[in-house]
């Protein structure tokens, strides 16, 4: 069943200067794991935005915002087809326990001037 829905919308020149701006800015929102599979993608600013997008999109559907836990408690990665997916760790794993969400599911996309992502959380 259906807990909720999320969709998110950038555009990736404001990301490209977000970076330009502040180079750390990777690591304050991506994890290891993220920032090794954006590693492999070069760093593209679709990619960035769209994983970007991918969480912002995750945290709607779950409907709490950035409320009692970390944006690296929340992963968006890829499988060997290169379909994103989530992996929740930390306090966010505990919300989503307690909410009784067994899954949240993402699809990303982005042209050359806006990257999206919608998620659905899954009971």
């Amino acid at each position: 069943m259906i807990y909720g829905i999320g969709n998110d919308i950038i555009e990736i020149d404001r990301i490209r200067q977000a970076l330009d701006r502040n180079s750390r800015l990777i690591d304050k929102l991506f994890s290891d794991n993220e920032i090794a599979m954006l590693r492999a993608k070069g760093f593209k600013a679709q990619s960035i935005a769209g994983n970007f997008c991918a969480k912002e999109a995750a945290v709607k559907a779950l409907g709490t915002g950035l409320r009692g836990f970390k944006i690296l408690d929340l992963e968006i990665l890829r499988d060997e087809l290169d379909k994103p997916y989530v992996v929740i760790g930390g306090k966010l794993k505990d919300m989503c326990d307690e909410l009784e969400i067994s899954q949240i599911m993402v699809t990303i996309a982005h042209s050359d001037n806006y990257a999206t992502a919608t998620a659905i959380a899954l009971l």
